[in-house]
């Protein structure tokens, strides 16, 4: 089991913020935990795959600036010393909406440790319609919450 690996993602989701209005994402705390050309899929099936520091920084930010009360609530959670998966009941104030959604995510770990892909695999027209937001505009480059 990887129980360090466990604690690990539980510390990288504390950095996004702990559900209230004052809390917003620590980018710079996010990014350090993720390996250098580190991917992130914002959601399987189909999502786009942000890869590299500064590409995910400005996904993070863009985020940032549509989503509040960012909170990764976990439901379950499965690990051994390279991945973890982990089940969530996540929150979130998106575009002026409460969108509580669930999802299960995935992380790969590099040989430092640190989080090199990470996947998280949703209900993309729920969340859109909590937010809403049509069908039409929810793949394009405006929306990647």
């Amino acid at each position: 089991m990887g129980k360090k690996q466990e604690d690990y993602v539980r510390e990288f989701h504390a950095a996004w913020g702990d559900g209230t209005a004052e809390t917003k994402p620590d980018i710079d705390k996010i990014l350090s935990m993720m390996s250098d050309d580190a991917e992130w899929q914002l959601w399987v099936p189909g999502g786009p795959v942000i890869k590299g520091q500064e590409a995910l920084r400005k996904e993070i930010e863009q985020q940032s600036r549509v989503a509040t009360h960012n909170k990764c609530n976990e439901v379950n959670i499965l690990s051994n010393e390279r991945m973890v998966m982990q089940e969530r009941s996540d929150t979130a104030y998106i575009m002026g909406n409460w969108c509580p959604h669930q999802m299960v995510a995935i992380y790969e770990f590099d040989e430092d440790g640190k989080i090199a892909k990470w996947r998280e695999y949703l209900d993309m027209a729920d969340l859109t319609k909590k937010m809403g937001v049509s069908q039409d505009f929810a793949g394009t480059d405006e929306l990647s919450a």
